[in-house]
């Protein structure tokens, strides 16, 4: 197995170089997780190889406004796109999706699927999240979680602070080392990025909050801020 690592010099974007050659199974995440960058729709279309399986996860594609950038409702030769039916709705512990694309790998993933027994609460989770009232309501939490979004990177960008600019429900940003401890013990919780491929200590992952949560965010980093050295 290859890991390809998107750079924080380049903005996080993949390198479709990158891949070898010979490989017949790539992954990508679209947005990706932790940098929330969206891949242009052409460039993924462009990995497709003969004898090749393209798996693009859209898990956090809800979060994107018009769902730019997605595959979902395309059928190509050798592509398939995993998506999401809790996570745009913060459902804890209920995990329910679906697959879709070439419809040979589709039935081939079918017939080899593992029988389960699957809960109340995800039946009922799946028909609320398909249901005509979600559509709309999907759209506008949409278009809310880029307001925020924005008024959180706006935040980090007047304060000079390096992040990846997202389309996700999350930020990726430098905080600095010993930031995540530091806001954790004033009562403000950010998420590690240590533990993914290719990033350090210095960069945490923040979840988009409504602004009021946000500023209070804001108000424990500067607080953190003025307590680290300048050297």
């Amino acid at each position: 197995m290859t890991t390809v690592l998107c750079r924080p010099e380049n903005g996080f974007a993949l390198d479709p170089d990158a891949i070898p050659d010979d490989a017949d199974l790539v992954v990508i995440g679209n947005p990706t997780n932790p940098t929330g960058v969206l891949h242009p729709a052409d460039l993924l279309r462009g990995l497709r190889r003969r004898g090749r399986l393209v798996v693009v996860d859209e898990a956090f594609m809800d979060a994107v406004p018009g769902e730019t950038g997605s595959l979902a409702r395309e059928r190509f030769k050798g592509l398939v796109v995993v998506r999401s039916l809790t996570k745009h709705w913060s459902i804890p512990g209920i995990r329910a999706g679906y697959i879709v694309g070439d419809r040979t790998q589709v039935r081939w993933l079918a017939d080899r699927q593992t029988p389960w027994s699957v809960s109340a609460p995800a039946i009922a989770a799946t028909i609320a999240c398909t249901s005509r009232t979600a559509t709309p309501e999907a759209r506008d939490r949409a278009a809310t979680l880029a307001r925020w979004r924005d008024f959180l990177q706006g935040g980090l960008r007047g304060r000079g602070i390096d992040y990846a600019p997202s389309a996700a429900p999350f930020v990726l940003a430098r905080l600095g080392r010993g930031a995540h401890a530091a806001l954790r013990e004033r009562g403000v919780a950010v998420r590690r990025a240590d533990t993914f491929p290719g990033l350090d200590s210095t960069w945490v992952r923040i979840a988009v909050r409504p602004p009021g949560m946000t500023n209070q965010f804001f108000t424990a980093l500067d607080a953190v801020r003025l307590l680290q050295p300048t050297s």
